[in-house]
């Protein structure tokens, strides 16, 4: 059975920080990719950040580039979205996602991945 288990949303102030984790059960770690979404009210959802797991290729949305970090710690079978300079816009339920890496593409859509967590709020005050 394939798990991933969000936690660290929560209320923060713009310009702060959130870091969230996504822990991950189930899943053969080294030919999967992880990445984060985000659906903002009345909205779509969108890709925020992607990662194979063995961090060796990333892919960071535009409106959160320089901002946002994705990463793996693979002892504890989990992945993570550090979040900086948070802005109001950045509210947000946020996604963590699995899908099977295939060599050479890193999914970057929705549609692409297989695995979904419950999601996480995020709500950033102005």
């Amino acid at each position: 059975q394939v798990q991933l288990v969000e936690s660290g949303g929560g209320l923060v102030q713009a310009g702060g920080s959130l870091r969230l984790s996504c822990a991950v059960s189930g899943l053969t770690f080294s030919r999967y990719a992880m990445g984060w979404f985000r659906q903002r009210p009345g909205k779509e959802r969108e890709v925020v950040a992607a990662i194979s797991w063995s961090g060796g290729t990333t892919y960071y949305a535009g409106s959160v580039k320089g901002r946002f970090t994705i990463s793996t710690e693979n002892v504890k079978n989990t992945v993570y979205l550090q979040m900086a300079s948070l802005k109001p816009e950045d509210t947000a339920v946020y996604y963590c996602a699995g899908s099977l890496l295939i060599a050479g593409h890193l999914p970057v859509r929705d549609y692409e991945y297989r695995y979904w967590g419950q999601g996480t709020q995020v709500t950033v005050s102005s």
